[in-house]
């Protein structure tokens, strides 16, 4: 018979890890619309699937009545279980103790449980709650979130790493979760900033509160940080959840293959694409009639909008959707919509999640704030996240395709496997009006009758170039098809790249411009 003491001495450190920070801050934690970092990764997981690791670690500093403040755990609670039955490591911290500051020992149970997603090859989805950097040990903290920021960084492109915003994230933490591929936020509870209220108050005398610095409204609305936002804790982890549904568990991971007998048709692509290239329209539906009933899951949905980025599936297979959206700023590409899509194309290409393009654009968008805000270099970087993928690639142009923006928008030159349009897309250097003005600028001034004139040189400039049958000749575009075999030739093509095998250049890496 082994000895009683023993295992209630065990009993009694478990109790005390599970307790947290106490009856009393626990309840304050719910009374602000919290759940507990321990009730987060329950509800998260699969139920009953969650288990916990290195539960008794604690703290070996005692410098500043810390040896009068350790709580087993060390304010952060890491383990592991199944999502939708696909193996996750996860960490929480626990803002009942110590407001979930980081110290050496929670770094070390982080670094430890991210180690173990990246030797497992599976998912991890870091819940943030913390009021930063335990001050009490000084260097061994920032040590610790040097750690994992090394770590992100480290396997990024490997296993997906998903960030979970609910409560604090403050200063240099913020890294953390920035280095993740996708941030939500509660929209309630969550903010995340590099300098404070007081601070910002100190050095410039301006005044605002912690939701208008690093709300949630803030990250998926003005700044582009974060990717989703939810009302609570248990709407934000559906979230997660559903997002993690779409994602392959590491970079060899394939997935599910296309199966082509579930795909059903789609015909009512001509009641939402006018053929009039100046009425606007919501891409979004064109995408959902694409898609396999109800799995559309936009990506960033409140940032830069005139470009829509999120995962389909397509016969049970997960894609990669970038669009234009004529409904806002008519499709153009600004230097926010730019870094909107290269940072989801080179995530997809990451995870071999194949990416399919539908294009309806008119122009970079023109004017002196869009280039003093660097559209050339943002503009880059789309064109070289498109370039660098070696993912299937799959374009559908459906209306308009001007000048450097058609060619952003993964254009044959940048390697696209297949290139289909729609009888109504109109590829051309750019629009009919513009290029008037431009090519017959000499006719028309000598013309008696200029309006005659003019409408002359459009209508033969459109029967020339506005139509995809030159392109089609040149080999721009591989097919013209019609509105009713869009759905089966895109997954038919998809299933054709299956297999596709393509390498870069032997280097080190390129250098992306950021």
């Amino acid at each position: 018979m082994w000895n009683e003491k023993s295992i209630n001495e065990l009993k009694t450190r478990r109790a005390a890890h599970a307790a947290g920070g106490g009856a009393a801050r626990v309840e304050k934690q719910h009374a602000s619309g919290k759940m507990t970092a321990y009730e987060r990764l329950e509800y998260l997981f699969d139920r009953g699937t969650f288990t916990e690791v290195n539960t008794l670690v604690e703290s070996r500093i005692n410098d500043f009545g810390m040896d009068k403040k350790k709580v087993l755990g060390d304010g952060v609670v890491t383990g592991y279980g199944r999502i939708g039955g696909k193996l996750v490591f996860a960490s929480s911290q626990d803002f009942t103790v110590g407001g979930g500051s980081l110290g050496e020992a929670q770094a070390q149970k982080i670094c430890r449980i991210m180690d173990m997603a990246y030797d497992n090859r599976a998912p991890f989805v870091s819940v943030n709650d913390s009021g930063g950097a335990r001050i009490e040990e000084g260097i061994d903290s920032l040590s610790g979130y040097a750690g994992i920021f090394y770590r992100h960084s480290r396997f990024s492109g490997v296993i997906p790493q998903i960030a979970v915003l609910m409560g604090p994230c403050a200063g240099g933490a913020c890294y953390a979760p920035a280095l993740c591929d996708f941030i939500f936020m509660t929209e309630k509870t969550s903010q995340m900033y590099i300098t404070g209220p007081a601070v910002i108050k100190a050095v410039t005398g301006e005044t605002v509160t912690t939701d208008e610095l690093g709300g949630a409204g803030v990250h998926t609305q003005k700044s582009g940080v974060a990717h989703f936002s939810y009302p609570d804790d248990k709407s934000c982890l559906n979230g997660v959840r559903q997002l993690i549904g779409f994602l392959p568990s590491n970079s060899e991971d394939k997935g599910a293959p296309f199966d082509e007998s579930s795909i059903s048709k789609a015909t009512g692509f001509q009641s939402i694409v006018p053929d009039d290239k100046k009425k606007a329209y919501d891409v979004r539906r064109v995408i959902e009639e694409i898609a396999d009933r109800g799995t559309f899951l936009e990506v960033q949905a409140d940032w830069s909008k005139n470009i829509v980025i999120g995962f389909i599936r397509m016969g049970h297979r997960t894609v990669g959707v970038v669009a234009n959206q004529p409904n806002v700023l008519a499709g153009s590409l600004d230097f926010n919509a730019a870094d909107k899509a290269a940072r989801f194309i080179r995530f997809c290409d990451c995870f071999g999640i194949p990416i399919l393009t539908l294009v309806d654009v008119p122009a970079f968008l023109p004017g002196k704030q869009q280039e003093y805000s660097g559209i050339i270099r943002h503009g880059a970087k789309m064109l070289y996240a498109y370039s660098e993928a070696t993912v299937p690639k799959v374009s559908l142009i459906m209306r308009k395709a001007y000048g450097g923006a058609y060619i952003a928008m993964n254009s044959k030159g940048l390697g696209a496997d297949m290139v289909f349009a729609w009888p109504i897309a109109e590829i051309a250097v750019m629009g009919a009006d513009g290029a008037a003005n431009i090519i017959g600028r000499k006719k028309i001034a000598e013309a008696e009758d200029k309006a005659a004139a003019r409408a002359e040189i459009i209508a033969e400039y459109e029967e020339k170039f506005m139509n995809p049958y030159v392109a089609a000749a040149r080999g721009f575009v591989d097919e013209v098809i019609l509105p009713e075999e869009t759905k089966s030739r895109i997954v038919n093509a998809f299933i054709m790249l299956d297999g596709k095998k393509q390498s870069l250049p032997a280097k080190k890496h390129g250098n992306l411009p950021l």
